[in-house]
């Protein structure tokens, strides 16, 4: 229970923070002379959309809880890249990041929960830029790639260059309740490596060059999906 809470706790805030943010925006845009009903508008349906992110998250998050089979459909990798992109403009913009995206044009289809990976890959984006919001003498730079991992499964990667990573804390980054953040709740990893082990992949943390940090998962091409697939119902 108390994971289950947590977990709800976590993977709401994001969308709930973006709601007031632009529920903010909307206002002000409202009390202008004249008011900018278009920017306004623009910032109201911003707020639908987190609030029904909002839900399928909930929602996500029960079934997982319940030992439910993700809700699989078939969608390209790098279009859910770039909507989770999307969605992390603001925040990459107000602390100084420079982004990178080299998406492989190569890549089969998946199969998976688009709603999920996206939460996964969101959680890690967004905890590159916590890692490098204190940095002051150096480039705060993002990068994430998609690849090929072998002849089965494709790889996402997002590396920062922020304070990195040492030997001996990597163990436990993605043990539920683990947390080097003041006021952190430790469940943000924890739910990552959960959804991506759901999905027959693995996710993984290492050391960046020169400095920083990489955290990669994998997740199942299309053919290796669908024959999983057929394999269970049979």
């Amino acid at each position: 229970m108390g994971q289950l809470t947590a977990s709800i706790s976590h993977e709401v805030a994001q969308p709930i923070a973006a709601s007031i943010t632009n529920a903010n925006a909307a206002l002000r845009w409202l009390g202008a002379d004249p008011p900018d009903l278009e920017e306004a508008g623009a910032a109201l349906n911003r707020i639908l959309r987190n609030g029904q992110r909002a839900k399928e998250v909930v929602g996500r998050i029960r079934a997982m809880v319940r030992r439910e089979p993700p809700q699989k459909s078939q969608f390209d990798l790098n279009e859910m890249v770039r909507e989770v992109i999307v969605l992390t403009q603001a925040e990459l913009h107000r602390n100084g990041i420079s982004l990178r995206a080299q998406l492989s044009e190569s890549l089969p289809r998946v199969v998976a929960d688009r709603i999920q990976l996206q939460q996964v890959l969101l959680n890690l984006i967004l905890n590159a830029v916590e890692s490098m919001a204190g940095i002051r003498d150096q480039e705060r730079d993002l990068l994430i790639i998609t690849e090929p991992d072998d002849a089965r499964c494709m790889r996402v990667v997002v590396s920062d260059s922020g304070p990195g990573l040492t030997p001996d804390s990597i163990p436990p980054l993605f043990e539920a309740f683990y947390t080097t953040k003041p006021g952190g709740m430790g469940m943000g990893l924890s739910i990552c490596r959960s959804i991506v082990e759901a999905h027959g992949g693995r996710i993984w943390a290492e050391p960046n060059e020169p400095h920083g940090a990489v955290f990669a998962f994998t997740v199942p091409g299309e053919q290796t999906a669908i024959s999983g697939l057929n394999g269970n119902s049979a």
